[in-house]
């Protein structure tokens, strides 16, 4: 597995393609992920500090997750499918005991800024992904 960190998120409203792009935190490699405009919404309202009145979605699943007592561990973005990514949210409850949800990449990244958790990447997604941008 690879730590990789936020790089920048790409919002083009006319088009309507949203784009994280993850960097890995040792080396130069990146990863590209479209993702729907909410969920950069998402993201890049944390990352510039807003602080809705209430919470938003991401925001209302942190703090449940906060008050039942677990914390976000990590994120491991696991594989590359048929073009679509898959996440894995790794949760620490108070027992020390460890849960693993399957979750989107782009509301595990929102969920990630949200608890500062890391993000990682299997090493393989990060070679099919090479693959497939080369191939467009």
């Amino acid at each position: 597995m690879v730590e990789m960190e936020l790089n920048k998120i790409v919002i083009d409203e006319k088009r309507h393609d949203q784009l994280i792009v993850l960097k890995e935190k040792d080396g130069s490699r990146i990863l590209p992920i479209v993702i729907g405009l909410s969920e950069a919404s998402a993201i890049k309202l944390k990352i510039s500090g807003f602080n809705p009145p209430r919470p938003l979605t991401h925001d209302l699943l942190h703090n449940m997750i906060e008050n039942l007592e677990s914390t976000i561990d990590k994120v491991v973005i696991d594989k590359l499918e048929e073009n679509t990514f898959h996440a894995k949210l790794f949760l620490k409850t108070q027992s020390g005991e460890t849960k693993v949800i399957d979750a989107r990449p782009s509301d595990s990244i929102a969920l990630a800024v949200r608890s500062r958790a890391p993000i990682f990447v299997e090493d393989e997604v990060i070679k099919q992904s090479e693959v497939f941008n080369k191939e467009k």
